[in-house]
């Protein structure tokens, strides 16, 4: 029996507000930036921003530069990042800008590649650091901090006057990238105080064309002085170690016209407090800044956070209506060293959460060492259609079906939306959430009724959408004078290639892609692998196997040639898209590559990389003194690195010392559990020594030590000094060579301790059964080397 699923597009609203908000663009800039109540605009054009938060000082600044350019060819357009005080600060008057903490190069970096820097000034952070980022030495000395109190006022007046120096001449007017500036973070109850921050910003000379708050848990903003900013989390840290997979966290796999996310922040405010009434929506357009890239591990709760569920999260947030895509945390980190305590949020500074010593990894995209990460593959195809079509889509609204889950709790109805103009649009759909797998849905057709065109019915006949299945397919794309009825694919990017605009669609796993042509809109077609029928004024494109040979050509009626090439779902992961040997070219690969000018980068563990290109070069690119090799791979063409051989992988772990008992747990802030004592990392941990061979030693860069471990927590030690550390959580731990001191793990080696874990700790791990995992062991250990190759024209 065929399940109906149907959608009435409203007629278009009126037009949105403009010129209501008190937020101005530098004069004179070429793409001036403004705010309507329901989108933004970039030079006149709807824009559609997708920012990436970075800690640059979570981070080695030898780094940042490639790690920049690895954001940007994942699709993030703007990147974030806490100006964390107490980083800055941790000594009251001695304020450090060097190394790692030099704001004014990471934002010079950001410019010179092209991409958008919102620093999030604060002062109060949160970003799971010590006070939340105030230093310890302002909480002596104000009574009543994140409030308008004169004692706390002054140091912020100096603070921000430090900031404003460093990021002097990086405005927009004269050239720089800044396009944004937080004030605070979830401060849900003072907008006198947040108006007061704004002014004192902007006394000390920071300006941007846009002034941000955090918008969750009813916050209320003082008026229109800052533009609301939202988020949404697949998992939390910060609820009950017993309290099963939270609400807040569900609510973001539906598709909903909510912006509001009452879980974010609430372990830090009471709970009978909301704030005030949502800010209005007509008013506002509905951007984001924290949607969940991952989620850091606290002690007493060690959520495990997967690709499909960054990704479902995301492209649900597109189908509800958001017009800036913003993830927290995009890339990974480590906390520095401090100099007078460690800097990680903890039950001792009087917060819920114990968070470890340094890992700061929160499961990113990029990882803590720049790993690349299958969510990162996940988040770029959503990206790649963004960056093509975001100005189209940013002013479409979105619509909700007649029939839709009675719930948070319905996992029978299917989830789905259309964002629309009222003649063309997207359907979205999401059957994926974490821990609960939605059932398939057998016999499945949309139809969409316009008010301005007929209406749309998909597919040709009703097809069964797996569970766990995501996806966006177009209704009434035009591509290069040919329109695009609707597909059962994904659109991705287009590229210019051999005379044809090639439009890559991405298939989804267990639907056949089929492909519904406007009749009137085309010559002719020839598609290969698959059958063309015409049916009722549209040319339908079946049977088509997805890879990279599924190209389906069509002449169009006004002349113009276009190719539809349709990828298996695997392979549009590996897509990237850039400016590559004088052309904008697509790179298939599933490990990370970088546009830098005239020169492409991959970094790749594998023991002969390859990667494919459409269009091909003229010539195969070159790398020094490497031989490539050259083959077809469908249309793209495919090259091999004949690489030398990688070092052995084996790691030799030497157990120096078996574990003694579980230490007895302890609770700490609100009755949760606290991390033990170092008396008892000391005395009870099982140690290990892991001698690093020489080669790797002398050539540590890129090179990861990824061990499995069970237990309670992990710490890396070089001597006496902590390199590393760990909660358990089931995924494995990497620990990077190159930020290791050298000479002294050549002289002292690698020392690790693993903790057991009692079995009556009140500590959730999610997806383990019985408790030998509550015992500690290295399970095992090996080298992961990956390796660069800088690929120049041939």
């Amino acid at each position: 029996m065929v399940t109906p699923h149907r959608l009435r597009v409203p007629a278009p609203s009126a037009p949105p507000l403009t010129g209501h908000l008190p937020f101005a663009d530098a004069p004179g800039v070429p793409d001036p930036i403004e705010v309507t109540g329901r989108w933004l605009t970039r030079a006149g054009r709807p824009w559609f921003p997708v920012s990436g938060e970075f800690h640059y000082s979570r981070y080695p600044a030898r780094e940042w530069e490639e790690e920049l350019l690895k954001m940007k060819a994942g699709g993030v357009s703007a990147v974030a990042s806490y100006v964390i005080w107490i980083h800055h600060e941790e000594i009251e008057g001695r304020i450090r800008f060097d190394g790692d903490r030099d704001l004014r190069r990471f934002a010079e970096l950001c410019a010179r590649h092209g991409l958008d820097f919102i620093p999030r000034i604060g002062p109060w952070c949160h970003a799971e650091v010590r006070n939340g980022g105030l230093p310890d030495w302002l909480l002596v000395r104000a009574r009543e901090p994140r409030t308008d109190d004169p004692a706390y006022l002054e140091p912020v007046r100096v603070w921000f006057a430090a900031v404003a120096e460093q990021l002097r001449g990086l405005g927009r007017g004269h050239g720089g990238p800044i396009v944004a500036i937080q004030i605070e973070n979830e401060l849900y109850d003072q907008p006198g105080h947040l108006r007061t921050l704004k002014r004192l910003a902007q006394e000390a000379g920071l300006d941007a064309p846009l002034w941000t708050s955090t918008a969750w848990g009813g916050v209320q903003l003082p008026g229109d002085e800052l533009l609301p900013l939202y988020g949404g989390y697949p998992e939390a840290f910060w609820t009950e170690a017993d309290g099963g997979w939270p609400d807040t966290c569900r609510k973001h796999f539906f598709f909903t016209h909510e912006r509001d996310d009452e879980g974010i922040g609430a372990d830090l405010r009471p709970t009978a407090v909301r704030g005030s009434d949502p800010a209005p929506t007509d008013r506002f357009p509905w951007a984001t800044c924290e949607l969940g890239g991952g989620m850091a591990v606290a002690y007493h709760r060690r959520p495990r956070v997967e690709a499909a569920d960054v990704g479902a999260l995301g492209l649900t947030k597109i189908g509800c209506g958001s017009v800036w895509q913003g993830y927290y945390m995009f890339h990974g980190g480590t906390n520095p060293p401090g100099e007078l305590t460690t800097l990680q949020e903890s039950h001792a500074t009087g917060y819920p959460n114990d968070l470890p010593v340094l890992t700061y990894d929160f499961q990113a995209p990029l990882g803590e060492y720049g790993q690349v990460r299958p969510s990162y593959h996940e988040l770029r195809l959503q990206h790649l259609l963004l960056a093509w079509l975001g100005h189209r889509i940013a002013p479409m609204e979105s619509v909700l079906p007649e029939r839709r889950p009675a719930g948070q709790h319905d996992r029978d109805t299917l989830r789905w939306a259309v964002r629309s103009d009222g003649t063309s649009g997207f359907l979205f759909v999401t059957n994926h959430q974490p821990h609960e797998p939605l059932p398939g849905h057998p016999d499945t057709a949309f139809t969409v009724d316009f008010p301005d065109a007929p209406s749309l019915t998909l597919p040709s006949a009703p097809v069964t959408v797996p569970s766990g299945a995501c996806f966006c397919w177009p209704l009434r794309l035009d591509v290069a004078g040919l329109r695009l009825e609707w597909a059962t694919a994904q659109p991705v990017c287009t590229v210019e290639a051999d005379g044809r605009t090639v439009l890559v669609l991405a298939a989804t796993d267990g639907i056949a892609p089929e492909l519904a042509l406007d009749a009137d809109t085309v010559a002719s077609v020839a598609a290969p692998s698959g059958e063309v029928t015409p049916v009722a004024g549209q040319v339908l494109v079946s049977g088509v196997r997805p890879g990279t040979d599924a190209l389906v050509e069509v002449d169009a009626a006004d002349g113009s040639r276009v190719g539809l090439l349709v990828l298996d779902a695997a392979t549009a992961r590996t897509v990237y898209r850039g400016d590559a040997w004088g052309a904008e070219r697509l790179v298939l690969s599933g490990d990370a590559v970088v546009f830098d000018g005239a020169e492409v980068r991959l970094h790749s563990p594998a023991a002969e990389p390859s990667f494919a290109v459409l269009p091909s070069p003229d010539a195969a690119p070159v790398v020094a003194g490497t031989r490539v090799r050259t083959a077809a791979d469908g249309v793209f063409t495919r090259y091999t690195i004949e690489a030398a051989p990688l070092p052995d992988a084996a790691v030799p772990v030497t157990l120096v010392r078996p574990a003694g008992p579980a230490p007895q747990p302890v609770t700490g802030v609100r009755g949760r559990a606290s991390v033990p004592a170092d008396k008892y990392v000391e005395a009870l941990t099982a140690e290990y020594r892991v001698d690093v061979p020489e080669d790797l030693l002398s050539a540590p860069a890129g090179v990861l030590l990824r061990l499995r471990w069970t237990g309670d927590l992990a710490r890396a030690y070089v001597g006496d000094v902590l390199v590393a550390d760990q909660f358990y959580s089931g995924r494995d731990w990497d620990i990077g060579l190159d930020r290791l001191p050298v000479e002294e793990v050549r002289a002292r080696g690698l020392r690790l301790k693993v903790l057991p874990l009692a079995v009556d700790a009140a500590v959730h791990v999610p997806g383990q059964a019985g408790d030998d995992w509550r015992a500690a062991g290295v399970r095992h250990a090996e080298w992961v080397v990956t390796r660069s190759w800088a690929l120049r024209p041939g």
